[in-house]
């Protein structure tokens, strides 16, 4: 296609959310912030965003948003391993409308198999690697000057039916040169995204990516490896800038920080400030994931969070076991696991942690000791997931050297499905596990009462909403 006008629709496709975390209804920020930055570049290209959740369309009410706009490009949103069937059917619609359009995959899925995924999924022409800004900017910008895809960094593709992978593309040096994340693309939308457990069903929420990648190295993480085993921030002033512009535009009120590792130190000090100094901490609820052993050392931190408006931490305990968190990776002890608890408890800070069953080294009384410890440890919301096996992971390479996994439905790494056994285990029995997991510790009435009965509101609101929905009795099947 020579230069003209040309028209570019991200999708985020027709799917199912984690039900763990109840019902709840995210913006879609990967696209919102692709489209941005696209609009930014080449203000010449006319963007469509598709959010087919919040617009409730099926697939067939994608393909006449498609069929309308008539886009030269497609792109779908496809994070999650669990969502490759997903972004390939959405690629498929585009096809079915026009074969000539070109149809783009990327995320942490399709980058950790860029080849199998062509070779599986003829519908998609392309899969951009890693950081997407700058290589799906420098696609449309070729495909407008009529330039062949192998000019195009960080890319794969077909060549006359052979696969073919382009040089990579360094990371983006200074985040805060990315303009905002494009929710003006998706403004008659933004009062349905929501977060019933957390915030209830009718305040506003909104997704921040405040730094991408990790310092740490655990072996079941795909995120560290994409982002190359580099950890880089935005600035505390971008940081709040953003989250000061959801909140003044959209009156989004509850925001969630989405960084895997958001590490306490003086960064969060300088964000605390820039809120409270702006009068953001008194209207706006945020919530973030950090490192148990980063509570412990920078505690004095904590309680500036809360005055800054930070309400709920997610702590990745994983394990009590020294030896599975070792195996893991993961650099801190069972009792950074406590403390950090107490350290969040004593500050009024909602504190949630996750544990993950389904080590190799596994058994049924070492699930029944972490289950002690979950409840010794008393977090106010605890997460169980089964360890699984996601592309890119060293868990991931380890267990096919082996041959462990016996599930290969992408569909079904979602960390509750068990795909593959431990050495004593079936994955029948490791669901089970998991199941019982759950009943154990929100099937304790003394919890259950405390919960509902609890001091905190916030603490009140989610064990209310807990038991209103019966949530357990969906890992029954």
């Amino acid at each position: 296609m020579g230069c003209g006008l040309m028209r570019v629709l991200f999708a985020e496709p027709p799917k199912s959310f984690w039900f763990v975390m109840g019902e709840y209804l995210p913006p879609p920020l990967g696209i919102l912030g692709l489209a941005s930055y696209l609009e930014r570049e080449l203000p010449q290209v006319e963007i469509e965003v598709v959010d087919c959740q919040a617009m409730q369309l099926d697939w067939r009410g994608l393909e006449r948003r498609i069929e309308s706009f008539r886009p030269d490009v497609f792109a779908s949103s496809g994070l999650a391993t669990c969502n490759a069937y997903v972004a390939a059917r959405a690629a498929a619609s585009a096809k079915k409308v026009d074969p000539k359009i070109l149809t783009v995959v990327g995320g942490q899925h399709f980058t950790a198999l860029p080849k199998e995924s062509l070779e599986a999924f003829p519908e998609i022409d392309v899969v951009v690697r890693g950081e997407g800004e700058e290589t799906f900017a420098e696609l449309v910008r070729g495909r407008l000057e009529g330039k062949s895809l192998s000019e195009v960094r960080g890319i794969s593709f077909r060549n006359d039916g052979e696969y073919y992978a382009t040089d990579g593309r360094p990371l983006i040096e200074n985040l805060d040169d990315l303009p905002l994340p494009g929710y003006h693309f998706v403004k008659e939308l933004v009062h349905k995204y929501h977060f019933t457990m957390m915030a209830g069903p009718d305040v506003r929420y909104a997704l921040i990516e405040g730094s991408r990648g990790c310092s740490h190295s655990c072996t079941f993480c795909s995120q560290w490896k994409h982002w190359q085993g580099r950890w880089r921030t935005k600035s505390a002033k971008r940081i709040a800038d953003e989250m000061e512009s959801l909140y003044r535009n959209y009156d989004f009120r509850f925001q969630w920080l989405t960084d895997d590792n958001f590490p306490l130190g003086q960064h969060v000090s300088e964000l605390c400030d820039e809120l409270i100094k702006r009068g953001v901490s008194e209207r706006v609820d945020w919530f973030v994931q950090a490192r148990c052993d980063d509570v412990v050392e920078h505690s004095e931190i904590v309680q500036r969070m809360w005055k800054a408006g930070c309400r709920w931490m997610l702590l990745g305990a994983e394990n009590c076991d020294p030896e599975i968190l070792h195996a893991y990776g993961k650099s801190i002890k069972p009792e950074d696991t406590s403390e950090a608890v107490k350290v969040l408890k004593a500050n009024g800070i909602f504190a949630q942690t996750t544990f993950i069953i389904g080590h190799r080294k596994d058994t049924g009384d070492s699930i029944r000791k972490l289950k002690e410890f979950a409840n010794q440890v008393d977090p106010d919301l605890a997460i169980f997931m089964i360890l699984t096996p996601f592309p890119g992971t060293e868990v991931y390479q380890e267990a096919e050297r082996m041959g462990w996994i016996e599930d290969r439905n992408w569909a079904d790494y979602d960390m509750i499905h068990a795909v593959m056994p431990t050495e004593t285990l079936s994955r029948e029995q490791l669901h089970g596990e998991l199941y019982r997991c759950y009943r154990d510790f929100y099937g304790s009435w003394r919890r259950r009462l405390q919960g509902i009965f609890s001091s905190s509101k916030l603490k009140r609101k989610t064990y209310r909403y807990l038991a209103q929905q019966a949530l357990l009795q969906q890992f029954r099947g």
